[in-house]
């Protein structure tokens, strides 16, 4: 079990900044990729960002590429979403993940957080 623990999210304007943190807990913790996915009201969950394991690798979805950064601190076993530039569109609520693999597909990770909710007002 990797038990996954989301904050930081909250209210911001467009054009402002918010950093998700994803804590986990356990020793193997540091050793899985993790991935932000999100999901608006209404829609179906979507990628945002993955990092592998070491932190050397990361992916974005074309929608956040250049605002938002992805990276980790396993001495802390945490991971973290800056996000830059935000847009009203970005309103989602934020899922932490974990898997064997930096990837966008859902069905790899293997455990998932409760969620934090992001809220981009125009």
């Amino acid at each position: 079990q990797v038990p996954l623990v989301e904050s930081g999210g909250g209210l911001v304007q467009a054009g402002g900044s918010l950093r998700l943190s994803c804590a986990a807990s356990g020793r193997t913790s540091r050793l899985y990729a993790r991935g932000w996915f999100r999901q608006a009201l209404g829609k179906e969950r979507e990628f945002v960002a993955a990092v592998s394991w070491s932190g050397g690798v990361t992916y974005y979805a074309d929608s956040v590429k250049g605002r938002f950064v992805i990276d980790r601190d396993n001495a802390k076993n945490t991971v973290y979403l800056q996000m830059n530039s935000l847009k009203p569109e970005d309103t989602a609520v934020y899922y932490c993940a974990a898997g064997p693999q930096p990837v966008q597909t859902m069905d790899v990770y293997s455990y998932w957080g409760q969620g934090t909710q992001v809220t981009v007002s125009s």
